[in-house]
């Protein structure tokens, strides 16, 4: 025969273990919740590096740098590009570079997903990198600064890492390269 005592003990015992399931159904929502929030967060920063990468001033600089500067090697550059002879043309290709630089710091840290960075900007980003890929380990080189730029050398990596599992028939190509010959300039 069933007592009172043994109806209580397994009453309490229902209790606690459906207390310790719906502790876990809860702790499960708030970590999904945590996760969705936290997706939202780097959407919404991406999306405003995003807008500033987008804004007219930051393309127009981006075209001056990529379609007009134009050298034959780092002495060439230096001459007509350098931060003594040319500050200006010095400026735009820092503030290009700087840019995916901290793009690309971003991305190794985990704050933004490298996906969203080559679906929005991946042509960008090679297309700079294959530009100034010979100039910028002379720069590292002769000016004894190995880690110039290295974040945006990681980004370039970091995509064409993408590339080679998405589109390997792509990853013979240089991205500049074929530019420059569709616009008539290679």
């Amino acid at each position: 025969m069933v007592n009172a005592q043994t109806i209580s003990i397994i009453f309490a015992g229902l209790s606690i273990g459906l207390a310790a399931i719906y502790y876990m159904m809860t702790l499960r929502n708030s970590q999904k919740a945590q996760q969705l929030q936290l997706e939202t967060r780097q959407a919404q920063m991406f999306m405003q590096l995003y807008d500033r990468f987008n804004q007219k001033e930051h393309q127009r600089t981006w075209t001056e740098t990529i379609w007009r500067m134009d050298w034959d090697d780092y002495q060439d550059w230096y001459h007509k590009y350098g931060p003594e002879t040319n500050p200006d043309g010095w400026s735009s290709m820092q503030s290009v570079h700087t840019f995916f630089e901290g793009i690309g710091v971003l991305v190794n840290r985990g704050l933004i997903d490298i996906k969203m960075v080559d679906d929005m900007m991946s042509s960008n980003i090679i297309i700079t990198w294959e530009k100034f890929r010979p100039l910028i380990y002379q720069i590292r080189e002769e000016w004894n600064v190995p880690q110039m730029w290295e974040w945006v050398e990681y980004l370039y990596d970091e995509i064409r890492n993408i590339m080679v599992a998405e589109h390997p028939e792509l990853m013979d190509t240089d991205m500049f390269a074929s530019v420059l010959s569709m616009k008539g300039r290679g």
